[in-house]
């Protein structure tokens, strides 16, 4: 397993108890294809630099896990199918 460093922005409609079931939604991602969530920053409401989605603000969401490629993997594949992520990243430490 490697570390990885990610983050995800939320759309900014949604209220705190479906933020923090997104949340919780994408540490299970990681933990049930066996890796570890290590930290996780919400940033909370910020300014984008740019306009996303028609957008101008997201909730933002840092993490670091030490994963395997398959909980990558699935991470991204999620991340780009759910309809309340509208950026997301992951990268080695």
């Amino acid at each position: 397993m490697r570390n990885y460093k990610g983050m995800y922005i939320i759309k900014p409609d949604l209220t705190e108890d479906k933020i923090k079931v997104v949340v919780e939604e994408i540490n299970k991602i990681f933990t049930d294809n066996g890796s570890e969530i290590l930290s996780v920053n919400e940033w909370g409401l910020k300014d984008m630099a740019y306009e996303i989605q028609d957008y101008r603000k997201g909730y933002y969401v840092v993490f670091t896990a030490s994963a395997t490629p398959v909980a990558v993997e699935e991470y991204n594949r999620i991340a780009n199918i759910r309809e309340d992520i509208i950026r997301h990243i992951i990268v080695v430490e």
